[in-house]
C-alpha cells in the first residue's frame, strides 16, 4: 500500500434514481475519514470535491441516458485527477457520489495501467452488477451501465470515455454481493462473462472463502487491483443511508472481514466508496460506518 493518499470527492447524483448521494463525500468527511487514515499512518491530501451540476441546472434529452451530458463532462475530469495521482504514486480513494462515478475512476486507472502495460483487476462491492446498457435499462439511471460500460457494452459515449473501447476484461472483474439484477441486465452479465457471486453464494461458501479466493487469483495475475465499493452491499438494517437499499446483504462483521482480507493481501492499488445517502440516514451513522470500512481495508485490526 502506498502511504500518501489522495481523496478525490465526486458529489454525483445525477447517475441516480434517488436525490441525496451527492452530499456522500462530505458525510464521510464529517465522519473523520482523513482523521483515520492519519491514524493508520497515512500521510492526506484531500483535494476536495470535483465540479458537478445539479438536476435542477442540467436536462435530461434521452430517457435512456439520462443526464448523460454532464455524466460525461465531470467524469472526463474525474478520471484525469485519478491517472495523476497514479502517476504522482499516490493511492487514490475516491468517495461518492452514485455509482456511474466509476465510469471516471476506471477510466483514468485504465488509463494508467494501458501506458504501463500492465493489467487491471476489479472487485465491484455491490448489490446490483450495474452490468445494464441504454438498451436494457428500465429506468436511464446511468449508475447501473458503469460496469457494463467498462466492460465495452452499451452506448459508445460511455464506452469510450477517457480513452476508445473497454477499460476491463471480463475474466479480471469479480462482482461480490449481488442480489438485485434486472431480467434483461442477466442477459449482459451472461454474455459478458465476469464472475459474479451471489448474497445466495455468500451463504453457502462464506465470505472469507470467497474473496481469499478472488484475491489469490487475481494475485497471481494482474498488477494493479481496484476495489469499488457500493454500500447498498451491505444490510440497510445495517447501513440504511444508501441510494438504493435491498434487503438481505452484508452483516457487520461480513463487510469488515472483506475488507480487512483484502488489506491482509496488500495488493489494493485503488479505492472507491459509492452510494453514501445522508437523507436517508440517521445521525450520519451510515457515513460513520462506511468510513470504518474503509479503514479495514487500509489496516485497521482489532488486536
Amino acid at each position: 500500500m502506498k502511504r500518501k493518499v489522495r481523496i478525490i470527492g465526486f458529489p454525483m447524483d445525477l447517475g441516480a434514481g434517488r436525490r441525496g448521494v451527492d452530499m456522500g463525500p462530505s458525510a464521510l468527511r464529517i465522519a473523520q475519514l482523513s482523521e483515520k487514515l492519519e491514524e493508520l499512518g497515512y500521510e492526506v491530501d484531500d483535494l476536495g470535491d470535483i465540479d458537478v451540476g445539479i438536476m435542477e441546472t442540467e436536462a435530461v434529452k434521452d430517457d435512456k441516458l439520462k443526464y448523460i451530458d454532464e455524466i460525461e463532462r465531470t467524469s472526463l475530469k474525474l478520471a484525469k485527477v485519478v491517472e495523476e495521482t497514479l502517476e504522482a504514486e499516490d493511492f487514490p480513494l475516491c468517495i461518492g457520489g452514485d455509482h456511474s462515478m466509476a465510469l471516471g475512476t476506471l477510466g483514468g486507472i485504465a488509463s494508467y495501467c494501458r501506458k504501463r502495460g500492465q493489467s487491471l483487476g476489479v472487485i465491484w462491492i455491490d448489490a446490483h452488477t450495474d452490468m445494464n446498457s441504454d438498451k436494457t435499462t428500465p429506468s436511464g439511471n446511468i449508475h447501473g451501465m458503469s460496469l457494463a460500460a467498462s466492460l465495452g457494452i452499451g452506448h459508445p459515449r460511455l464506452v469510450d470515455l477517457y480513452g476508445e473501447g473497454p477499460k476491463l476484461n471480463p475474466e479480471d472483474v469479480v462482482v461480490i454481493g449481488a442480489r438485485s439484477i434486472d431480467k434483461e441486465e442477466r442477459i449482459n452479465i451472461q454474455k459478458s462473462g465476469i464472475t459474479v457471486y451471489t448474497m445466495s453464494d455468500i451463504d453457502k461458501m462464506g465470505i472469507h472463502r470467497i474473496v481469499t479466493k478472488v484475491l489469490k487469483q487475481f494475485k497471481n495475475k494482474v498488477d494493479h487491483i481496484h476495489v469499488s465499493f457500493d454500500v447498498d452491499s451491505v444490510d440497510p438494517t445495517i447501513l440504511p443511508g444508501v441510494g438504493t437499499p435491498v434487503p438481505g446483504g452484508l452483516n457487520y462483521r461480513e463487510a469488515h472481514l472483506l475488507m480487512e482480507t483484502i488489506a491482509e493481501c496488500g495488493c489494493m492499488s485503488s479505492l472507491e466508496i459509492t452510494e453514501i445517502n445522508p437523507i436517508l440516514d440517521t445521525k450520519n451513522n451510515s457515513a460513520v460506518f462506511a468510513v470504518g470500512l474503509v479503514a479495514s481495508s487500509m489496516g485497521l485490526r482489532i488486536l
